[in-house]
């Protein structure tokens, strides 16, 4: 119970707080972006925290998932087939699809998976742009409709229960993720991540294990989609689908922590805290004084600054798992003696 306590009061928090009277309307949506985006990098944080590969096209698996949500709903197409099945497909089908992408570069490492892992968010994104008769290109798939429940919810008038659906999201996944972490499969990640050689000789199935961590970083990726799209009532262009999106979510892991589910947490609500929240209100505060300097136009160089920074005094990040932490700090101790 102990040990569970800081969860316990940050969930807590996070289901007091859109009852707040200063939570506006437009705050609580930022807010839920910012759960939405927790699970998208959870989804990372399987394939490049815990397994150590170097996954740069997470934005696509995403895009795959608000899609698939988007062509499955819409008056558009004749499916129609309502929120939850397609939550349900999306995941799959993300899934799938990182399930296609990795078979054939299992044997790849490094610097090479990163490489196809790019050229394949670059085809997802140019595929969303020029397959008009079934994406819409730049003008996405639109309008979605409101999840179905028993209950008869205004969904498109109260940000909240679209904060509260993606608040239980997150939960859900991530207990499926702590319980991971300890099970076979999760120490069979953490064995390759170290040394693949050394696990493949105490008789770990590589292949079988790093497709194993894709296929969920993907799937869980769709997941954020679907919720994403849905909570926007609109799939999104091309443009919301691209590298820069997928080097953000990495980036949120390397300020928070990779391979700790904590670590992952933290830095989604530090980077779309600062960058959605806290930059706006600054820019607000500075006009209401008079000045024609805008925070908006250097929070660029500032979070640069931060990710240098952290790079060199803290490359474990805010919230490491004691794993990397240590992996981290032999790494630094080796570079010192040598």
């Amino acid at each position: 119970m102990r040990r569970h306590r800081v969860e316990l009061i940050g969930l807590g928090i996070l289901l007091l707080l859109p009852l707040l009277p200063f939570v506006s309307s437009k705050l609580g949506g930022q807010l839920r972006d910012i759960l939405v985006f927790c699970i998208l990098a959870l989804g990372l944080n399987v394939v490049v925290g815990y397994s150590g590969l170097l996954q740069l096209g997470i934005a696509a698996f995403f895009g795959i998932g608000a899609y698939i949500t988007g062509i499955l709903t819409v008056e558009q197409f004749p499916f129609q087939v309502g929120f939850w099945p397609a939550l349900v497909a999306a995941t799959v089908g993300a899934g799938v699809a990182g399930v296609i992408l990795a078979a054939p570069t299992l044997r790849l490492r490094g610097d090479y998976v990163a490489i196809v892992t790019l050229g394949f968010g670059e085809v997802i994104k140019f595929a969303i742009k020029n397959l008009e008769n079934i994406t819409n290109g730049s003008r996405a798939l639109n309008p979605l409709p409101d999840p179905w429940t028993p209950f008869a919810l205004d969904w498109s008038g109260n940000y909240r229960w679209y904060y509260y659906l993606a608040l239980g999201t997150l939960a859900i996944v991530i207990v499926l993720l702590y319980n991971l972490e300890n099970s076979k499969l999760g120490r069979a990640w953490m064995a390759i991540r170290e040394d693949e050689m050394a696990a493949t000789c105490m008789g770990i199935n590589a292949a079988r294990v790093k497709l194993s961590a894709f296929a969920l970083g993907s799937a869980l990726a769709g997941l954020a989609g679907a919720l994403y799209a849905t909570s926007l009532d609109q799939t999104g262009g091309p443009d919301s689908y691209t590298f820069n999106r997928s080097i953000t979510v990495l980036c949120f892991l390397i300020i928070g922590g990779m391979g700790n589910i904590k670590g992952a947490l933290a830095g989604t609500f530090v980077l779309m805290g600062y960058d959605n929240i806290l930059t706006p209100t600054l820019d607000d505060w500075v006009q209401k004084i008079g000045t024609a300097f805008k925070f908006s136009d250097v929070k660029l160089v500032i979070f640069g600054l931060a990710l240098v920074l952290m790079m060199r005094f803290r490359p474990e990040g805010l919230l490491p798992s004691e794993r990397v932490a240590e992996e981290m700090h032999e790494g630094r101790e080796e570079g010192a003696t040598t």
